[in-house]
């Protein structure tokens, strides 16, 4: 069986999406010759843990946990914090000195991301690992995308055969304005991705739209791999109370992406409809901004109609997903979001409620949508266009009718690490 070795960040016992693409790979890429070796940190600086995720690392794998040391630890020091929510301190817009003073250094001094103290002592640990080991293989995936500068470095050193996988765009990353950066950091960005572009030898990226932007910026092919759903999470079957028109949200909910045309829509509703204002109700989980939630808790209308439950183990998730009328999928309104297809889209279509997504009406996501008969796409801030898609899947839920999701064995998660396999034996 040839070998895999797989650098992430992100491995349970940690949660979020970053870590579920290469877990699935990892759980189905034996079916495929293929066994995989993975190589992450051994005390990662990141708050959401779901260790019930262990449960899809095939037996016998083996997990090479190596030390790292992240900058957060002296922002926690100063702050007083010792638990910080992934996201959040990019987020807050009336932050204080100390905030914003952390963020440009983060931009602008840690290029391109704080976990680069781990690049040296791991490209020395791997490369006498590489010396003793036949691997076949070597995988990056970023971000964080100092990843692909551990993949950069020992394949200068050793040759071995490199995929740099791009789960989000590096230079291109719409969350990069919000950190000042100086021409000199964007050029440095620039720079170290060009660099990894030219030696890897396989680009992968998980949307044709951002595939496309790699392509043009570098002039270089690059395979696109999307993500998809575990046809065994959906193993069990859930119904919902149908007393309660239920807008569920899993995932980061922050001041970029509050969706304000969402609440006005929501509000119009209920202006007009007794019907819909007695049975509707959001429900979120995951990470909120703590100005979204005081919104919703000074609302008179809101304030009895959401509950928040915070971080969720991914089984879970899955519940609400199917427990719910509406599966809402926020994207940033900004270029790079044309090509952002969120992981949970894909657990959203397996669940077969409807999808209300909010962003770009042209991006990949939004074509998904409408090819699978799921939903809808609007823009953050069309009000009439969410307030009629809303009315409408209300009228079709209060009679028992759901979306008939069409063609979504393609994005099985064992389907895709075929495609992954295929790739893997012809480098």
């Amino acid at each position: 069986m040839k070998k895999i070795l797989i650098v992430t960040y992100y491995w349970p016992p940690l949660g979020g999406g970053g870590v579920q693409r290469w877990l699935k790979f990892a759980k189905y890429l034996p079916e495929y010759g293929w066994n995989p070796i993975i190589f992450t940190p051994e005390n990662p600086n990141f708050s959401i843990k779901d260790p019930t995720l262990a449960s899809d690392v095939p037996d016998g794998v083996e997990v090479i946990r190596y030390p790292i040391w992240e900058p957060y630890a002296v922002f926690d020091a100063f702050t007083g914090k010792k638990s910080r929510l992934q996201g959040i301190l990019t987020t807050e817009k009336n932050s204080g000195l100390f905030q914003k003073t952390a963020l440009w250094i983060r931009g602008n001094i840690f290029i391109p991301d704080p976990k680069i103290a781990w690049i040296r002592p791991s490209v020395r640990f791997l490369t006498q690992y590489l010396k003793t080991n036949k691997i076949d293989c070597l995988v990056t995936t970023g971000p964080p995308h100092s990843m692909h500068l551990i993949g950069l470095k020992l394949k200068k050193q050793t040759g071995v055969k490199w995929i740099a996988d791009f789960r989000d765009p590096w230079s291109r990353w719409d969350m990069l304005t919000h950190f000042n950066l100086t021409k000199l950091a964007k050029n440095a960005h620039n720079r170290l991705e060009k660099k990894v572009v030219e030696h890897t030898d396989l680009v992968l990226t998980v949307s044709p739209s951002w595939a496309s932007d790699i392509r043009n910026d570098h002039n270089c092919e690059v395979d696109v791999i999307t993500n998809g759903f575990d046809k065994q999470d959906f193993a069990t079957t859930y119904s919902g109370n149908h007393n309660e028109f239920i807008i569920n949200h899993s995932g980061l909910i922050n001041d970029f992406r509050n969706p304000v045309g969402l609440w006005d829509a929501v509000t119009e509703l209920c202006n007009e409809n007794d019907a819909f204002k007695n049975s509707f109700k959001f429900r979120f989980s995951g990470m909120v901004s703590r100005a979204v939630l005081n919104y919703l808790h000074n609302s008179v209308l809101f304030r009895n109609k959401f509950e928040f439950l915070g971080y969720l183990p991914h089984d879970t998730i899955i519940e609400h997903y199917s427990r719910c009328a509406v599966n809402l999928l926020l994207l940033n309104e900004s270029p790079s979001a044309k090509g952002h297809i969120p992981a949970k889209l894909f657990e959203y279509l397996a669940s077969r409620k409807y999808i209300l997504g909010l962003g770009p009406v042209d991006s990949d996501a939004a074509k998904i949508i409408d090819s699978a008969g799921a939903g809808k796409m609007c823009s953050s801030n069309d009000k009439k266009s969410i307030k009629n898609t809303l009315n409408d899947f209300f009228n079709h839920y209060k009679n028992s009718n759901f979306p008939n999701t069409e063609g979504l064995e393609k994005y099985t998660r064992k389907a895709l690490t075929g495609q992954l396999a295929t790739i893997l034996d012809r480098l």
